[in-house]
């Protein structure tokens, strides 16, 4: 896994990269080489690219892990307060539970308007099938987090069991 240390190196060589072909671009000015505008694109792109793995060397790249989860599929995002998952039809409460946690950790963002609830919500479903050919969508629960704060340990979670009792047992 990549960490913060791995990008620190990769930024040290980079800018090593990036301070060689500077001179040989100047040198290139220097001389009146004919490639030295191209040298020029070069080393810029080499200054972003130092540039973006420092940044990633100084932010942690972390994602939290909640045991028991199960995979969702995101199936609705307004880039703002209303999201929706989708789990199989196979999850029990304790796995949907940690699934919405799972959720609510993966789809937090500094970038999300709150609007005036300032509450991020997330509804989890499912789709069952009670007969052949017909497909219903079915609310499981649903987690409400707060935007302001990465680590909300005040978290609703609301878990419908006369909806967890309709799905098909295996």
């Amino acid at each position: 896994m990549l960490t913060t240390a791995t990008f620190l190196i990769a930024a040290k060589w980079t800018g090593i990269v990036t301070i060689a072909l500077a001179l040989l671009t100047g040198i290139a000015f220097f001389f009146k080489w004919g490639f030295r505008f191209r040298l020029v694109g070069a080393s810029s792109f080499m200054v972003i690219l130092t540039a973006g793995l420092f940044v990633f060397s100084v932010i942690p790249l972390t994602r939290t892990l909640v045991p028991g989860s199960v995979r969702y599929s995101l199936v609705y995002d307004n880039g703002g307060t209303q999201t929706v998952i989708s789990v199989p039809p196979t999850v029990t409460r304790s796995e949907l539970e940690a699934t919405m946690q799972q959720a609510a950790a993966d789809l937090y963002s500094y970038g999300r308007g709150g609007g005036s609830s300032n509450l991020l919500n997330i509804r989890a479903r499912t789709v069952i099938h009670p007969e052949p050919g017909v497909s219903v969508p079915l609310p499981l629960g649903e987690v409400k987090r707060s935007l302001a704060n990465r680590t909300d340990k005040q978290m609703e979670i609301e878990i419908y069991p006369e909806n967890l009792a309709k799905l098909p047992k295996t």
